[in-house]
């Protein structure tokens, strides 16, 4: 019997011939594979094209084929216009509508104040830079007030900011439930209390904010064109009650610039009603002919052409209270204005759009084309005097 020993390493002799037999013949048997997979490849045709070469993306599942655009071939045609057709018997045409009608609010009053009712298209005429127009819409205004309150609150004379505050309570008391009222302070800039509202509450609460004035500037040019330009943004027509002593400190703009605002701004009269009359006359009186209250007096005379020339230049009007017990019957003359107004439409003859500012003139015409005649219940003859913007700018074609 042999031993254990020589059988186990006879053994271990035959596997490690086995294992270096099997490792020799591994690169013939794999080159042998891939010269079968060449030879099948070669064998195949391609069914499709690439993704790359067909112009398509790459999908979840594998490519999508887009077949390339041949750069020789024609663009499809445009598919054809359906032109819709007139009903038989109507002939073809082309219709462009260009209007640019002007509206020119007109208020006829007596030498008193008093509104004249009553007048018909017939009574009036309208003149643009003196050339007649034919006025093709006519009548007449009972809309609610759209107004903005224009209050300037600055620490200068305490009377002016009485005179203030005054007005423009008196004013917001004669408010009716349908009108709407946006309230603004001005100093040395704009300061918007309350945006347009139609309850009363509110416009007294934003007027209870003007407390303690915070500097002595006001910059009237600047907040009146701020006021314009907003109000510019609102269909209708559209008020600004200014409440001031006129005087203009340090704006950035100039008389010249706030007058071109007012001329541009469609749509908007001013009412100005200016403060502090009373201490005028007063310092007036003491000043003996003191040099440097004639040039401060210079000062509140010129403040006083602005603001009639911001009212006249919009078919509004100046007034210059000197006791408390005038505002009542100032601010029912406003509302009275604003709300019994004669509106009149016409298309201008002038159909240049080149920005140009256009004169206006409206006259009062008996129906046979003489001069109106005006009497009262008791037939008495009334002086009729109108009040209407001065003119227009008419609108700028932009290339």
């Amino acid at each position: 019997m042999p031993p254990v020993q020589s059988i186990n390493h006879r053994t271990s002799r035959t596997i490690a011939l086995v294992l270096l037999a099997a490792l020799l013949l591994l690169p013939v048997v794999l080159f042998a594979q891939a010269q079968q997979d060449s030879q099948d490849k070669q064998q195949k045709k391609p069914t499709q094209q690439a993704p790359a070469e067909a112009g398509g993306p790459q999908g979840d599942i594998g490519p999508i084929i887009v077949p390339k655009k041949n750069p020789d071939e024609a663009p499809p045609p445009p598919p054809e216009r359906k032109v819709p057709k007139n009903p038989e018997g109507m002939p073809d045409f082309s219709l462009r509508v260009d209007v640019n009608n002007v509206q020119v609010p007109v208020l006829v009053t007596t030498k008193e104040g008093g509104f004249i009712p009553g007048l018909k298209k017939e009574n009036f005429k309208v003149y643009e830079d003196g050339v007649p127009q034919n006025i093709s819409n006519f009548s007449t205004s009972q809309a609610p007030i759209t107004a903005v309150l224009l209050v300037e609150f600055a620490s200068n004379y305490y009377a002016f900011q009485y005179d203030a505050l005054n007005a423009a309570y008196t004013f917001a008391n004669n408010l009716k439930p349908d009108d709407w009222i946006a309230v603004i302070s001005y100093d040395m800039r704009p300061h918007i209390l309350t945006d347009f509202t139609q309850d009363k509450k509110e416009v007294f609460g934003a007027l209870n904010q003007l407390r303690i004035p915070g500097f002595s500037e006001t910059n009237l040019f600047d907040a009146l064109y701020d006021t314009l330009d907003r109000l510019d943004r609102i269909e209708g027509r559209k008020y600004v009650v200014l409440i001031a002593n006129g005087v203009d400190t340090f704006s950035k703009l100039n008389y010249d610039q706030i007058l071109k605002k007012v001329k541009a701004t469609k749509n908007v009269g001013i009412f100005t009603v200016s403060t502090g009359e009373a201490l005028r006359i007063w310092l007036e009186g003491r000043s003996g002919g003191d040099p440097e209250y004639g040039m401060r007096n210079l000062t509140f005379l010129q403040a006083d052409n602005e603001m009639n020339t911001f009212a006249k230049l919009t078919g509004g009007k100046w007034y210059k209270p000197r006791f408390e017990g005038e505002l009542p019957e100032i601010f029912g003359d406003i509302a009275g204005q604003i709300r019994n107004q004669y509106v009149l439409t016409y298309n201008p003859t002038n159909k240049a759009q080149d920005g140009s500012y256009r004169k206006l003139k409206v006259e009062l015409v008996a129906p046979d084309g003489g001069p109106l005649t005006v009497k009262d219940q008791k037939g008495k003859t009334l002086k009729a005097q109108v009040i209407a913007r001065e003119g227009y700018t008419a609108k700028h074609e932009v290339e």
